[in-house]
């Protein structure tokens, strides 16, 4: 039986900025040097975490490039490459095909609106456009468009190199059920939880891991929570999830990733800058959140506005 090949937890990188709003590629390859050190199984940048939608497509780039750089093979990089033209989205995955991206990240086309059947054939064009594995992503919330599972197991049975899901519908039945469809069609593709909230059941009923916000503060425990579930430890992965569960309000208290670029700018791994629309929290907000990360052992010596 074939192992899915991404699994465990990957975190979704945010984007450091300097003050004067380029790149901070020196804050970048610090923040994937304390992820890996953490032993996170797999690194995701520009996906929504890492405010792709502010960046360029030349910017895009160029941060795709610095991970897997930095990265150096030590661990897979599934390389954000949305669009919401199928034509725009294809050509980009060519280009993360020859950058050496382990896989693309492809969410559903967002404001368009496609059906299942636009969905189906946006999704095997992109699979098709290059030797490269491919990740569905589904988060509706976002999008406004839902990929069911129905359609989620014809591209797993029909295209080969679409080899993974991170669902992040927030339901725990439409996970089941494409766990339940996937037994009868292939035993690599990987169901990751896009929901830090949902890691356990998911691991429970078959799932493959997650795709992670809140492991920029927490990849120590994210990592010990899936390897004692693994190693059928389920006390000590329930313990763990009980400790997280108290963080994930906290850094989705604000739309992602205004809290968890806050928390790690304040431990000194990246400054405090987002791309409009996207804004610094209010100093009130921003204090009420130190506060609680460092009161929950979360943060330490943070600074506070």
């Amino acid at each position: 039986m074939t192992q899915p090949a991404f699994s465990g937890v990957y975190t979704a990188l945010i984007t450091p900025f300097l003050d004067n709003g380029q790149i901070d590629f020196e804050a970048f390859d610090k923040l994937i040097e304390s992820q890996l050190q953490a032993g996170v199984n797999g690194l995701v940048p520009c996906g929504t975490t890492g405010e792709t939608p502010t960046l360029t497509d030349e910017e895009q780039i160029q941060v795709i490039q610095a991970c897997i750089k930095t990265v150096n093979g030590r661990v897979p990089v599934i390389a954000g490459g949305s669009r919401n033209a199928t034509q725009a989205a294809c050509d980009f995955n060519r280009q993360l095909a020859e950058l050496g991206a382990n896989a693309s990240l492809q969410c559903t086309p967002w404001y368009n609106k496609p059906t299942q059947e636009g969905l189906y054939l946006h999704f095997r064009a992109i699979a098709e456009s290059a030797p490269l594995d491919v990740v569905l992503y589904n988060v509706p919330s976002r999008t406004g468009v839902d990929l069911l599972p129905e359609t989620v197991l014809r591209l797993a049975q029909d295209c080969k190199n679409i080899v993974a899901i991170k669902e992040a519908s927030g339901s725990v039945a439409r996970s089941q059920q494409i766990l339940t469809g996937l037994k009868d069609i292939r035993s690599d593709f990987a169901v990751l939880s896009g929901e830090d909230t949902f890691i356990l059941p998911l691991l429970g009923m078959g799932g493959h891991g997650v795709i992670s916000v809140i492991s920029h503060l927490a990849a120590t425990e994210m990592v010990e929570m899936v390897n004692a579930y693994a190693d059928k430890n389920l006390e000590q992965a329930q313990n763990i999830s009980a400790r997280l569960s108290n963080l994930v309000p906290l850094m989705f208290c604000q739309s992602n990733p205004i809290p968890v670029k806050t928390a790690v700018a304040a431990q000194g791994l990246v400054a405090e800058n987002f791309r409009l629309p996207l804004c610094k929290m209010s100093t009130s907000d921003k204090n009420d959140l130190l506060y609680a990360l460092t009161a929950d052992g979360w943060l330490e010596g943070a600074t506070h506005a």
